[in-house]
């Protein structure tokens, strides 16, 4: 690891991200940011900023807010924006709200995007942000109701209402897509940069 990057911080409190990074061996801390999205996101809605310079925005306030408290330390940011005929949409946070998009994006296919950026003493060193598009199968009432009463709550913590690493598999038919950036991470041209900057061995 290079002198000038002492240490690398992942701003974010999403399990999935926090397992992708240490499953690649990377050495870090977690720091959440615990950042109020409302502000940013209404400010970009008023722009008409699509979803991925939304989600290039958020992964870069998340980042910059704990780079503010953590000097001299390589702080990632990293946010995830589901988008489907021009709505994005947030985390559903109750079944009700997550039957709402899940019966939405049935038979549709949705994008998700996924930005992730490097910030350092207040300095943009890196951004990245890459997409995937997924494709729902259409679903009867039955099964919409059987899958929210099995994959529970952790649904509603989930934008779009499924985590395709578990049951939600079973609510599509098609995915266009790397595999990280659909868990929230682009990891790999994350990779690509630290080694590139020293932060991690090449």
């Amino acid at each position: 690891m290079s002198a000038s990057f002492p240490g690398l911080v992942l701003a974010s409190a999403s399990a999935a991200r926090l397992r992708l990074l240490r499953a690649a061996g990377v050495v870090f801390e977690c720091e959440p940011p615990n950042l109020d999205e409302t502000q940013i996101k209404a400010d970009m809605a008023a722009t008409g900023a699509d979803a991925t310079e939304l989600a290039g925005a958020l992964a870069h306030a998340k980042a910059s807010l704990v780079a503010s408290r953590r000097p001299s330390l390589a702080v990632i940011g990293a946010d995830q924006v589901l988008e489907y005929a021009g709505q994005c949409f947030d985390k559903p946070g109750n079944r009700d709200e997550a039957r709402r998009h899940l019966r939405m994006l049935g038979g549709r296919t949705h994008r998700l995007v996924s930005g992730v950026c490097v910030v350092c003493d207040g300095n943009l060193l890196w951004s990245h942000a890459e997409t995937a598009r997924l494709t729902m199968r259409p679903f009867s009432e039955e099964f919409l109701e059987t899958y929210l009463n099995t994959a529970g709550p952790e649904t509603w913590d989930s934008v779009g209402g499924y985590r395709l690493e578990g049951l939600g598999a079973q609510l599509f038919e098609r995915i266009d897509g790397d595999h990280f950036t659909i868990q929230g991470l682009p990891l790999l041209p994350l990779l690509r940069f630290l080694r590139r900057k020293g932060m991690i061995l090449d």
